[in-house]
Formats: structure tokens, sequence, C-alpha cells
């Protein structure tokens, strides 16, 4: 284990960021120690030496618990000194020279007028989406004690501090690590639904209520700063979810748990709410005796108060404090809407009404301040929030609503063949029915009353008191028009209408052939009458979702990047021809391989004319936790997200692909594609997956209530994405991050000769997106490790698929770095990121350990499996994931 030679009081003295760090990993490293000392003093020798033998039996989950906890302390360093760095760089030169703020992007636009920036702001819109993909390894009990440290270590920095209470401040650490050997890593049960649910409600409580407000402060301080204007619009955030909602392949979503996330994100905001209202009534002391209210006032804050006509709202206990009156009829409303009372506020715009009468009111006196530090903040989270916390998405798989249909067909006469003409057919009648088939639930199957059940309550949902507690329906594996057009005749038995329907039907593209057929799908789709008009009627706006997960589990890295910039450019060109235009939604996980990268250049390299001003992105498992878990964090990736949409609609200079970029990449697309393709379909390549990877092994962590393939199936094709990119990370393979790079570029430089290389090199410094794809192909080759990826090959118990299969992924790993090298022109894979590689360092070391540790509990338990304990096992998972910082 390295070990930081730097005196605790050094951060008293040091400026540099990094020597900061080193200061906490110093410190964090002693309180570390000492809790290993005490709760497991025969880890000294194995942690201090790295040659020293691996421990065995009961001290194998202590040793890996240990590395764990050391592994997740780095982690809180790291996301506490870039906090620091940050607000150094404001300090020291200004909110400008920090990268992703509002002002940065702003000072960028240098040569965009103010109309130009209104224009641009009114269309802005970002939504993250929290999902519950199982790749959070970590317990919510145990991201709580990760806040906690974090925040020490803040309290830790001020100098105001005396020895004695920097010493308790210290012990407070201490303990918080002792609680975290104390607690436990790993789930003991697999989390339910409502587990779920709660846990990605604890990011709101904890950092995002509180972030919206400072990053629209931060947005009208650059406005400002810009254009020496007070400007009060604010840029559209929209949080959606698929908490609660998304069933595709996991039973254990249901109608009813839908029904119980509706509920708790509506209550967990207006808990919200009648805090936040107390407080301000709490401060807003003023009196009619001293300042003098105008009669227009009075009557301004009267409206508030009407719904209470038998007196002034605690005029008993306040005469004369209209402003506390005010506020104490919003809290009565606000206590109603949650219990479902009387005098509840019917819709959410009414709450904000209210609130914005109160401080204009209070600007009538000269009291402004008092609304900007104390009302402001509730109305701009109620401008974002509303009554719901967040929007609810739900997801299925098509296959379900063909079932569910062809179910309901066969009631009546006998179904069509789906994919057929007479499909299509019987489709388009019924949709253009006036009315529909009254039809009786109780004799269709449990999965169809489930599914209009489900429609049932999105309906209700729209019509209460906040219409977007409830967002789109999301068709995975949308692979026709006709299975669009399925949802909304489902819909149409559900009781939408027939002359519009009021539901957002959001295709999701998965694999590279559903990418490629997409905008013929959506032409086809917008030639439907009722689609048509239900599309129009919500602004001619399509939401189109994009799989980078399967895309890049079908067809690799490579491949899949290229076919979704095409599929975005198609689908933006055809919508176009329709008079309408794309929302897209980019379903992103955290690993490169599952569409993962820096968010500002990921924003950046998006293809010219696509955005518009808004986009859509998934928040996944532990993405989720390391972007949200803590207020600071939160408040700079939300105006990061939305900075960089704004700076890229504000970017008047950004050129279409060039044609010869755009063939080098089509080419250098397919043929990464053959190279992958062929690896997959060589003869057993299952059985090497299986045997050289955990990934059979993956259920015993239990991250997530859904199961790990979707419908039970033994085959890749059924496996989720999530694990498939899971199991190459332990095993160090990452193939889904590089493979076929090699081949690609190889066969390139070959077939081009010099003019290849030159092409490269320019694409290389001009094209974002091929930029993008060589950095992050180059992340993934060195965190690629070929010596510990051949331990796991001799898993394979069959030496000639061991031999074959393990000997074309190192020699594509080898044409990857060659042909990495002759672009980059840099001589060591990862050279180019140094904060990278030094992060990587400092887990190098027991990170092999641990691998080591695997490769063997991965033979015992597949030896024995009804006689060796899993935890081991499972501990050793949690750490390569710790360490890498990344799970699927």
């Amino acid at each position: 284990m390295e070990q930081v030679q730097l005196s605790p009081e050094a951060a008293c003295v040091i400026g540099t960021d990094e020597a900061y760090a080193e200061t906490l990993r110093f410190e964090l490293h002693g309180l570390w120690r000492k809790v290993i000392a005490r709760r497991a003093p025969q880890l000294a020798q194995q942690l201090d030496t790295s040659g020293s033998p691996l421990p065995q039996g009961r001290d194998q989950v202590s040793y890996l618990q240990a590395l764990n906890i050391w592994f997740q302390l780095l982690k809180i360093v790291e996301e506490n000194a870039a906090m620091r760095a940050r607000r150094e760089a404001e300090t020291k030169e200004g909110a400008a020279a920090v990268s992703g703020s509002f002002a940065k992007a702003l000072v960028d636009a240098e040569n965009v007028s103010r109309r130009e920036f209104c224009d641009a702001a009114s269309r802005l819109s970002v939504g993250p989406t929290l999902t519950a993909h199982p790749t959070e390894a970590k317990r919510v009990t145990v991201l709580e004690i990760h806040r906690r440290i974090y925040r020490g270590l803040v309290t830790l920095e001020t100098h105001r501090w005396t020895p004695r209470e920097r010493r308790d401040l210290i012990r407070d650490l201490e303990s918080e690590i002792d609680l975290l050997w104390l607690t436990g890593e790993l789930r003991l049960e697999r989390p339910t639904p409502e587990d779920e649910i709660e846990w990605g409600l604890q990011f709101f409580r904890d950092a995002l209520f509180d972030a919206v407000p400072e990053i629209f402060h931060r947005f009208h301080d650059a406005v400002h700063d810009r254009f020496n204007v007070e400007d009060q619009s604010t840029p559209c955030v929209q949080f959606h979810s698929w908490i609660g909602g998304d069933r595709d392949g996991n039973p254990n979503v249901t109608t009813k748990t839908t029904r119980t996330a509706l509920e708790r994100n509506r209550s967990t905001i207006l808990d919200r709410y009648a805090s936040a209202l107390t407080n301000a009534a709490r401060h807003i002391s003023v009196s009619s005796a001293i300042a003098r209210l105008s009669p227009a006032t009075l009557a301004a804050l009267a409206k508030v108060t009407d719904p209470f006509p038998s007196g002034p709202i605690g005029g008993h206990s306040n005469p004369g404090e209209h402003f506390r009156q005010a506020l104490s009829a919003i809290q009565l409303r606000v206590s109603a809407t949650q219990s479902g009372g009387g005098v509840a506020y019917r819709h959410v715009s009414d709450f904000i009404a209210d609130l914005r009468r109160i401080e204009d009111a209070l600007a009538t006196i000269d009291a402004e301040w008092l609304a900007v530090r104390h009302l402001r903040p509730i109305r701009w989270q109620a401008e974002v929030f509303g009554f719901r916390t967040v929007t609810l998405d739900v997801r299925q798989n098509s296959s379900v609503t063909t079932r569910v249909l062809h179910e309901i067909w066969a009631r009546t006469e006998p179904p069509p063949e789906y994919g057929t003409p007479e499909w299509s057919a019987r489709l388009r009648r019924d949709l253009g029915a006036v009315d529909m088939r009254w039809m009786d639930d109780k004799t269709l199957s449990d999965e169809a009353c489930e599914l209009l059940g489900l429609l049932r309550l999105m309906r209700e949902a729209k019509r209460g008191s906040d219409p977007q507690a409830m967002g789109p329906f999301i068709l995975s594996m949308t692979r026709s028009c006709d299975d669009l057009l399925g949802v909304y005749l489902l819909a149409r038995h559900a009781g939408f209408g027939a002359e519009k329907l009021d539901l957002r039907v959001v295709p999701l593209f998965e694999t590279i052939d559903d990418l490629r057929a997409a905008p013929r799908i959506l032409d086809a789709l917008l030639k439907v009458p009722l689609a048509r008009r239900s599309i129009v009627g919500q602004g001619g706006q399509i939401e189109v979702m994009l799989g980078y997960s399967d895309s890049n589990k079908d067809g690799g890295f490579i491949c899949s990047t290229w076919e979704l910039e095409k599929a975005q450019r198609n689908i933006s060109r055809c919508l176009a021809e329709h008079d309408c235009h794309p929302v897209f939604f980019h379903g992103r996980g955290g690993s490169v391989s599952r569409g993962g990268a820096p968010t500002e250049r990921a924003i950046a390299a998006q293809p010219h004319g696509t955005i518009h001003g808004k986009l859509r992105t998934t928040e996944q498992g532990e993405v989720v936790s390391s972007k949200f878990a803590n207020r600071g964090t939160a408040q700079y990736e939300l105006e990061l997200l939305a900075s960089s949409v704004l700076a890229r609609s504000l970017n008047k200079t950004v050129p279409d692909i060039r044609p010869d970029f755009h063939d080098a990449l089509e080419a250098l697309a397919g043929m990464s594609q053959t190279a992958y393709s062929t690896l997959l379909h060589q003869p057993d390549f299952v059985k090497y997956f299986q045997q050289a990877s955990p990934v059979e092994e993956l259920a015993m962590l239990k991250m997530g209530s859904r199961p790990a393939r979707r419908f039970g199936a033994e085959s890749l094709d059924d496996l989720r994405a999530i694990p498939w990119v899971f199991a190459w990370s332990q095993n160090r393979h990452l193939i889904t991050g590089w493979y076929g790079f090699g081949s690609a570029i190889a066969s390139f430089r070959r077939f081009r000769k010099n003019e290849g290389d030159a092409l490269l090199q320019s694409m290389f410094a001009q094209s974002p997106l091929f930029r993008l794809i060589v950095d992050e192909t180059e992340k993934s080759l060195f965190h690629t490790d070929m010596k510990i990826a051949a331990r796991y090959a001799a898993l394979v118990t069959d030496e000639e698929v061991r031999r074959r299969i393990f000997g074309m992924i190192e020699r594509e790993y080898a044409a990857s770095c060659l042909g990495l090298k002759a672009i980059t022109g840099s001589a060591q894979i990862g050279a180019r990121f140094p904060m990278m590689t030094s992060r990587f360092a400092r887990v190098q070391g027991e990170l092999d350990r641990v691998h080591d540790m695997q490769i063997g509990l991965l033979r015992d338990i597949r030896a024995a499996p009804d006689g060796t304990s899993s935890v081991p096992l499972m501990q050793s998972m949690n750490c390569v994931a710790a360490a890498l910082g990344w799970t699927g």
C-alpha cells in the first residue's frame, strides 16, 4: 500500500490542488489504517507488502472489505479536491474560468447578440433521467456514510478551527470510516422496486432540491456579467425517472409499483415545500405597522388567502403581518394537497402564482432581497419539481405490447400474424375507428390486464394537479412502425381519445439494424392520421431514444458510435420533411462501452443541427451517486449539462461533417464491425465468455431488482448490456470499449497508404466525433491488462477454445495500440491523460491482487458451488468496480 509522505498540517500551507488532494489522502489513509488495526489487525502484513501471500479463509473477506473502503475513500478525496479546485479557480479568475459554467459558455460565445442568446435560452431544455439500472453496487446506508465523510472533509477546509476542534473533526471522520467497516458493503437481499424508489429520492432530498436554485442564480449572474442586464428567465431543467416505471424485462415492476412511485415522488416534494415555507415564514416578519402596504399590495396578498374566507390566516398570532398570513395560507394549501383536503391546489401553476404574488408584494416595499433569499428558491424549485419531484417515464418491451394486442384481437376473431400486411392493415383500421369496442378485462390474461391498467394509470395521472408527473411511454426494441402504432391502439383501448392521444410514445432504437431503420419507421408513423394529429398536438416534437449499450453490444464501440451519429442526422432530416423536429434522448451508461464520456465533449461532438437546445440523457446506477450524492457536485454537473447544451446551441461555426471524413468513418465503422462480429460468432465464444469472466456469478451481487436477462434465455442476444460490459470489465479484457479499432485502422492505412495516415490525423485534429472515439478508445485500452486477462482466460477448460479466442483478443489489442499511437503520435497508451493514469496508479497494485483473489475464488466456487461461500467473490467484484470507477 503506497504511503503518502506528507504531514497532516500540510493542508494549512499547501496551495496546489494535487498537493491538497495528497494531504487528504494522507489524512484518510492514517484513519483507515487505525480502523483496520482495531478491526482486523491480522491484515497488517498483506496491506503493507505487495508481495505478501494472499489472505485465505475468513481473512479474504476482511482484506477485500478493507481495500474496498480505501478505494471508496480515494473517490471521495477526488470529488472533494475537484470541487475545491473549481472554487479556487472562480475565486482567483471569476466564474468564466470554470470549465462547464454558464459564465464560460457566454464568454466563449463572444459574437452572440443578446437577442440570439434569449432565443437560445428560451429553447434550452435538459432532462437528466435517473434509472435503477443495476450498476450501483453500494447500498443507500453506505452512500449516506460517504456523504458524511465528504462533508467532513469540506468542514476541515476552513482555517478557523482550534487544534482541539480539528482533532474532534478528525475523530468524527475516523468514526465514519469505522462505521463503513461495521456496516458492510454487500446487500444481503436483492432490493425491491420500492427500495429503488427510495434510493432515487434520497438524491433529491440530500442534494438536488438545493442544487437547482444555485444553478439558476449562477445562470442569472452569468447573463448579467455578459449582457449587463437583469434577466429573470431560467434554463428549463426537468428531471425524469425510470425508477418504478421501467418494466422492460422486470416482472417485479407492476402498475401498483408505478402508483407507489407517483405517490412517493409527490409526497417527497410536498414535504420539502412545507419545511421551506415554514422557514420562509420565520424570516419574513414584515409588519404593516412599520412597512405601509398599498391597497394593490394588500389586494394581491388577499388573493393568496382567499381560500380561507373565515379570517386572516395566522392573524390571531401575527396581527398586521400580512406576509406571514399569506405564507401560512400557502402552507395550509400545500398540506391539503398532500392529504387531499378541500383547499388543496388544483394545479401546480396555482402554487407558483401564489409565490409570485408574495415576491411581487415584497418588491413594492423595497424588500426584494427577502424574496430573493427566501421565496424565489422555492418558486424555482416549484418550476422544476412541481408536485412530482420527477416526471416518471414508463418503459416496456415491444414483444409485450405485441402479445397483448394479439390477445385482444383474438377475443373477437382470429388475429393476423405479426409482421404481415394484414397486421398493419388491422392496426390502421382500428386506429381510425370512432369508438372502441368495450372489453371485459376479466377475460384477459394477467399480462394484458397489467398493461391496460398501466395505461389507465398514465391517463389518470395526466389529469391530476401536475400533468407532468407522468412522462412518455418508451417502447424498447422498436423495430417497426407497427410496434409504435400498437401502443397507440392499446392506449385507445385504455380510454385515451380517438381524435388525438395525450400520450407521448417514444421509440427506443437499440440495435444497429434498428438505428438504420429509424428514419423509415418515423416517416411511416407520421403518415398515420392519429399519430400525426397527436404529435402535432404536442408541438410537432418527437422524442427519440437512442440505445448506446445494446448498439455497442451489437456492433462494437466504433460501429455503434458512428451509427448513432448517422441515425441522428437521418432522423432530423426525415422529421424536417414533416415539419417536425426530434428531441434526442441518449441512453448512456457510466462506462465508455455504454456511451459514457465527458459531458461537455460528448455534447460538443453531437451532429450538426440535431440538438436544437434540447437534450435528454440517462443517469444510471453508479453515475447517479457520483454526480448527485453531494450538493456541490450535483450543482456543477447540472450546470455542466445545461451550459454544454447552451454552448452547442450558441455555436454558429459548427460545420457539417466533411464528405471525406464521412466516407472514412463509414469505412472504419464497417471494418470494425466485421472484426467485432467475427469474434462474437466464433464457435464456443459463449463458453469462453462464461468461463473467462464472472458473468454467471454477477447475480450474487443483488445490485438491482431486475434479472440480468430480459426473458430468461441463455443467449448473448437476451443478455442485457450491463452484465455484458460488467463481465468484460471485471476480467480486464474490456473488449466492449475497443475491439475492432485495431483491425479497422490497420485496414484503412493499408488500403489508403500515406493518404490514409494524413486523413486519420486530420480527422483526429478536426473532427470532434473521431477525436472522441480515439480518446475513449485509448482510455479503454489503458485499463485493459492482457496479463491479467490471460489469467482469466486460463479458467476456460477447453484449451483449443481458450487459445483461439484469447489469441484473437491479444492480436486485436496489439493492433489497436499500434493504430492509436500512429494517430495520436503518443509513445505510450494513456500518456495524454495524466490525471487518469495517476488515479489508476494509486490502486493498480492492490487491484492486481484483487484479480488474483477473484480468479482463485471463481475456480473454487465453480469446483464446489454448494460448499464455497460466495461472499468473498462478491466482495472482489465490488472491489474491482470501485477501483475502476464503473460497474457496467
